[in-house]
């Protein structure tokens, strides 16, 4: 007797072979049969009409605190996806001492946008060593499998203390000590090691992250960690300083590949994307990618589906209006009340009248793009859209607000102003930062499209106030897959790269693909009806702190180790999830 029968669904099965129709045999958590299925089972469920798929594997998430009170880990697990891997960019909570706690929240906050009142409640800290970090969290009920990798601020803070935030060089005691901790951490089942060397990441007190300079001979001696192990990953995110001038790239590109050197045989993912700054920059990271392959590293690229960028609003992290006076004192009033007197033709009048005050900087956790933003507001304003009900992220120039206000003839903080109080002040508007230099999402395709890119870069958890992008395996399989007028990529292909590519690059070969003696993680999904909603803010995080929320429609159900975790968008009570421990 089966514990589940999924049948007559179109089977994507993750390999990239064919789709075809068939039944999947469940029994303890594990897929038994695939095809033509005839055993009884408990539960039957009718697939037909619908894509039966992997569960998805998310890479790169920022779940680190979060997941110490959190069961859910939405929206990540109500976007199909059954497995994620946290600690990315070099950002999280262990190891660290019991005086270090506070520096690693504002560390967090700054970087990943996450509310430092909401860590400081929710944060449990059973821990001080990333072993014990991870014995902690194996405790909990999850929905989802998750995988936990040793970040290079949260180490350098554990070994050099005051040293590590005054970006000190690190000697050779601590690099070696930086090594021996990283170690113990792998033996423990570890994933691996991350780290992020961005101009753009600050700390909530505005200063530059503990391990963003850190140096070639620093991350080749840590990376000797992994050295005889045969497992684990290593991950970087950088701007390969890119507002120093594009004369740096390959000097910081050679500081990123001495992990290879000192790691040996470890894969290793670098991020990638279209910056405005240097819009062949990201041509240039794979051509220095493909030339490590060539020389035998493992080296891949992670990409975002969509733009990156920001969402602006009321409630939101950023908006046009945050640094002007009047509104700095109108904003600690509930939305409610700041709408009511937003509308007042007179509050208005006196408030376009004014400039706006810097708002990055020092004391800031937000970047200088912010900044930017609003001292170049009319020409930023041909890249700033209305995000709408049913959300558009490739939309055309002439749906910007530079657009609307040449032809309504208003000044563009005018239009932006009436725009921030459509539906009662809960509107979002959509700045694409990031790859959309070309106003559309070809250069995403050419990335995506490339051998050795993989989906990644969601930041799941993270930057809760300015974007929602763990939505992106539904954008994957709505846009790229079906909606895209130019450039489709096959459902296959798409499925493959968020199940069997993704688990394979990180050492996972139980899941990732439907067959016999794999891990029944399973989407049933809609493909037709499949559509993203609208992301919208709710108040779910401790201490009454807010975070963007996006669902989707046309998720029939997903399994974790054969348990119902959501069916129809709705999240069940099963929390079959586990730490996931490398090795083991």
């Amino acid at each position: 007797m089966l514990d589940l029968k999924i049948v007559g669904g179109t089977i994507v099965d993750g390999t990239g072979k064919a789709r075809f129709t068939g039944d999947v045999g469940i029994k303890d958590g594990r897929i038994v049969a695939v095809g033509k299925v005839d055993e009884p089972a408990d539960e039957t469920l009718d697939a037909s009409g619908a894509i039966v798929t992997p569960g998805f594997v998310d890479m790169h998430t920022h779940y680190d605190g979060q997941i110490s009170w959190d069961q859910e880990l939405a929206p990540s697990s109500l976007h199909g996806v059954t497995t994620i891997a946290m600690g990315s960019c070099g950002v999280g909570f262990a190891p660290v001492r019991e005086s270090d706690r506070a520096r690693l929240i504002e560390l967090m906050e700054g970087v990943e946008d996450i509310p430092g009142t909401a860590l400081s409640e929710g944060i449990t800290w059973e821990w001080s060593s990333f072993p014990e970090y991870m014995d902690a969290l194996d405790r909990k009920p999850h929905t989802l499998d998750f995988l936990a990798m040793v970040p290079h601020d949260a180490l350098r803070v554990y070994v050099m203390g005051d040293r590590a935030i005054a970006e000190e060089a690190a000697t050779e005691d601590d690099i070696a000590k930086m090594r021996a901790v990283l170690r113990e951490a792998l033996e423990a089942g570890a994933l691996g090691f991350s780290t992020g060397r961005s101009d753009n990441h600050r700390t909530a007190r505005g200063l530059p992250t503990p391990a963003s300079e850190a140096a070639g001979r620093e991350l080749e001696g840590i990376a000797e960690a992994f050295r005889g192990l045969g497992r684990g990953v290593l991950q970087a995110v950088s701007d390969f300083d890119i507002l120093q001038g594009d004369a740096n790239f390959e000097r910081e590109f050679d500081v990123l590949e001495s992990m290879l050197r000192g790691a040996v045989d470890r894969p290793m993912s670098i991020s990638l994307m279209q910056r405005d700054h240097s819009p062949e920059q990201w041509k240039w990271i794979l051509r220095r990618a493909e030339a490590a392959v060539a020389k035998g590293h493992d080296v891949r690229v992670q990409v975002a589906p969509r733009g990156i960028g920001v969402l602006l609003g009321l409630e939101a992290t950023f908006h046009p209006f945050m640094g002007f006076p009047s509104f700095k004192k109108i904003a600690s009033l509930p939305r409610e009340e700041i709408v009511r007197i937003m509308r007042d033709p007179a509050f208005k009048a006196q408030l376009l009248s004014e400039k706006s005050e810097k708002v990055a900087g020092d004391g800031s956790a937000l970047p200088p793009l912010a900044d930017f933003f609003l001292e170049n507001i009319q020409m930023v304003a041909m890249r700033l859209f209305r995000l709408g009900e049913e959300p558009n992220y490739e939309p055309r120039p002439e749906t910007s607000f530079g657009f609307e206000a040449m032809k309504k003839g208003e000044p563009i903080l005018s239009v932006l102003y009436d725009a921030m109080l459509e539906n009662d002040g809960q509107n979002l508007l959509y700045f694409p930062v990031y790859n959309y230099t070309g106003m559309n999402l070809d250069a995403v395709h050419a990335m995506l499209t490339h051998p050795l890119a993989l989906p990644g870069l969601s930041d799941g958890g993270a930057h809760v106030g300015t974007i929602c992008d763990a939505s992106f395996p539904t954008f994957m399989l709505t846009h790229w897959a079906r909606d895209r007028a130019e450039g489709k990529i096959p459902l296959e292909r798409v499925v493959q790269m968020q199940t069997h590519d993704t688990a394979k690059f990180i050492g996972l070969t139980d899941r990732g693909v439907i067959a016999p003696g794999m891990r029944a993680d399973l989407n049933v999904i809609d493909f037709d009806r499949l559509r993203l909603r609208a992301p919208h803010m709710v108040r779910d995080l401790p201490a009454g702190g807010r975070r963007l929320m996006q669902r989707a429609e046309g998720y029939v159900a997903t399994y974790v180790n054969g348990q119902c975790i959501a069916k129809d968008g709705v999240l069940t009570a099963a929390r079959p999830g586990r730490l996931v421990r490398s090795g083991r």
